[in-house]
């Protein structure tokens, strides 16, 4: 597992911020806390919620929400869908799906 931490802009249709993101290639969605997402995007509800894995043993998190957002990294844009996490330990955690777009 690879984590790296990188300053991204994120973009949604309600407005921008620079954040700092946390590039996890352990985990497989990408998530967001949902104070920001509100702020950025127009939040949906997922047909059903899923269960995450945490690096915890044992440990679960329930996602019910998600956005799409665009972000910008390194002069390249890329977007993809954030699941809505409450206490996330950074605004956003980038995994490896997105990693791999």
């Amino acid at each position: 597992m690879t984590v790296i931490q990188k300053r991204v802009k994120l973009v949604g249709t309600k407005g921008a911020e620079e954040v700092d993101a946390i590039f996890d290639s352990g985990s497989t969605y990408s998530c967001i806390r949902p104070e920001l997402a509100n702020r950025l995007e127009m939040v949906l509800k997922l047909p059903a919620p899923i269960e995450l894995g945490t690096a915890k043993s044992g440990e679960t998190l329930k996602a019910s929400e998600r956005v799409v957002l665009d972000f910008h990294l390194n002069g390249l844009r890329l977007s993809d869908e954030f699941m809505l996490i409450p206490g996330l330990s950074k605004p956003v955690v980038i995994g490896a799906a997105t990693l791999q777009k």
